[in-house]
């Protein structure tokens, strides 16, 4: 009973991911510049009749950058299949993947700098030439077989370009960087999900959902499920601000976004190690949270409010960190 209830609940889950994300440029918000560009470089693709060139986005998780696949995947007229890094864990489970391929069809690939290096390796005449060589093992030995494949356009996405190859990273033809959203986009997203989710939100509420989604649309669309399940216990179906800063508050996220693990990040940086410099790992088992979680979630936002620096030799917490949690800066004088 308890599987059946899971994957009914992780159904609506995907359903309402779904329903949020823009399938047009038109509707997808923020990203302005990037927006520009890809305007240009579908419409010429579309004008000579061709694919997209391969495409990476990179950035901070919750961007949007499944989303763009999906929203370039429309404007091109074009059929789009889905993959994650670690699930393609040999050649054959990408081989699998292009042959389903027809002409102009994009393959999406989350997390690209998890893949295995023997399947990266097997990318690069993909992505070049449309071919695809497979080495095929029998009693007698073993021959190659080359697959011609239809040409197709290789989206990837990564939080971290820093371990993509070299190799792969060059045969990207567009290579994007998605940023964080200002407060005026991040209110936009939060107001287009309560229409989505028939809830409507008065627009300072809206605002101050925003303030505290750390310029990030997944966070402020589920910060503002989260207000609306406070307001519908309540028995009521409008958001105001009261509701909003209420039920934010009971979730424990502050004024710019800050939540637990954040305060406990920083109160541990400067009360235990005296604000630094600390070891990312060092840091990581004093606070109870994965290295990776708290490099690719939470540093970068840290970082873009100037809260924390990385230095060779560590983690430093900023004047601003301490400013934000009332705790007096004492230099250190060595």
């Amino acid at each position: 009973m308890s599987r059946l209830l899971d994957a009914h609940i992780n159904s609506i889950d995907k359903q309402e991911e779904t329903s949020l994300r823009p399938i047009s440029l038109d509707e997808y918000v923020g990203q302005k510049d990037l927006k520009k560009n890809l305007r240009v470089f579908i419409g010429a693709a579309l004008h000579r009749d061709e694919p997209l060139d391969h495409v990476l986005f990179y950035g901070p998780p919750g961007l949007g950058k499944t989303t763009l696949a999906y929203v370039i995947a429309h404007e091109m007229h074009a059929n789009i299949h889905v993959a994650s890094g670690p699930s393609l864990e040999k050649t054959g489970d990408l081989a699998a993947i292009l042959s389903e391929l027809e002409p102009g069809d994009i393959l999406f690939i989350d997390e690209i700098h998890r893949l295995p290096r023997v399947v990266e390796e097997s990318l690069y005449t993909a992505m070049e030439d449309f071919k695809f060589s497979i080495v095929l093992n029998r009693e007698n030995g073993s021959r190659v077989l080359t697959l011609d494949l239809p040409p197709f356009t290789l989206i990837g996405a990564t939080t971290r370009a820093g371990n993509l190859s070299s190799p792969l990273r060059a045969r990207f033809g567009i290579s994007e960087k998605l940023n964080f959203y200002d407060i005026e986009e991040t209110t936009q997203i939060v107001q287009r999900t309560s229409k989505v989710f028939n809830c409507p939100i008065d627009k300072d509420a809206a605002e101050e959902i925003a303030k505290r989604s750390r310029g990030t649309p997944r966070i402020a669309n589920r910060l503002f499920r989260r207000v609306r399940d406070f307001v519908n216990f309540e028995g009521k179906d409008n958001i105001d601000i009261n509701d909003a800063t209420n039920a934010l508050q009971a979730l424990k996220v502050d004024a710019i976004g800050l939540d637990d693990v954040d305060i406990r990040y920083l109160k541990t940086l400067i009360e235990r190690f005296n604000g630094g410099p600390v070891g990312l790992e060092t840091l990581a088992n004093a606070i109870g949270e994965e290295i990776n979680n708290l490099e690719d979630v939470y540093e970068p936002y840290l970082l873009q409010i100037g809260f924390i620096d990385r230095t060779p030799r560590g983690r430093v917490a900023n004047e601003k960190a301490y400013k934000h949690l009332k705790i007096k800066h004492q230099m250190n004088l060595f």
